[in-house]
């Protein structure tokens, strides 16, 4: 199966090309770098010609209210561009939780992705993660000052990006699920334990001070961002992921 895999080159699509070649399909790394640009156009209708299946893993460059922008275009760029090649499955990354924390620009344009998608007139699938574990170290950064990090309790369900990698590659190469899979790491923690966690993991001589309206996720009521009933677990515990 020739799958097109647009952002191909990151963190979570060099990984999904990898499976899906190590499983027999043709997979096509596509972004930037290989002159496929989704906002302005250029390179998307030639990167979808002749693939059976899109896999859209590109990201905007912010998290604030630009972000919807980002997802509208890239996305109308992108299904416009399947539907003329006959593409017959469109894929995408979302986040577990997305639509239950509207106060949150970020969030709020990954719905508007999902919708998008689902308007798009392509068979498709959402592939819904919990927060990577590779994205930890960015979580704790954004309310560090000098030695102290500041966190909330809310829960996170850490997952690795090589499961998400997994778990994406396995819905490409599948029937399009017309719907949404949600997939989490194996354990929860409250985001100020995690920071204990992760700190001691790494020798670190900061100290976390627990502070219920520190950061981004204090704005996210407690268990939205841990797998719903359904989820599919993955097999990585962050404990193993650290050491």
């Amino acid at each position: 199966m020739r799958i097109a895999v647009i952002g191909g080159t990151g963190l979570i699509g060099s990984q999904v090309v990898e499976r899906l070649k190590r499983a027999g399909h043709e997979a096509v790394p596509h972004s930037l770098s290989t002159g496929v640009d989704v906002i302005e156009g250029a390179g998307v209708a030639e990167a979808v010609t002749g693939a059976e299946v899109v896999v859209n893993l590109t990201n905007s460059p912010t998290f604030d209210d630009a972000s919807p922008g980002f997802f509208r275009t890239s996305m109308d760029n992108l299904l416009a561009a399947s539907r003329e090649a006959g593409v017959g499955h469109v894929v995408i990354l979302s986040i577990v939780g997305a639509d239950q924390v509207p106060e949150l620009d970020y969030f709020r344009a990954k719905v508007l992705q999902e919708d998008l998608l689902k308007a798009g007139g392509i068979p498709y699938s959402i592939v819904r993660a919990t927060q990577f574990m590779e994205f930890i170290d960015a979580i704790l950064s954004w309310t560090t000052e000098g030695k102290t990090t500041r966190l909330p309790r809310t829960r996170l369900q850490p997952i690795a990006a090589v499961d998400v990698a997994a778990t994406v590659a396995d819905v490409a190469a599948g029937k399009p699920l017309d719907g949404v899979l949600d997939v989490a790491g194996p354990d929860a923690y409250p985001l100020d334990e995690l920071g204990r966690i992760t700190l001691a993991a790494k020798g670190d001589g900061h100290g976390v001070v627990t502070d219920d309206t520190a950061g981004m996720f204090a704005a996210v009521h407690d268990g939205v961002l841990t797998a719903p009933e359904d989820a599919r677990i993955a097999p990585t515990h962050y404990s193993d992921w650290l050491s």
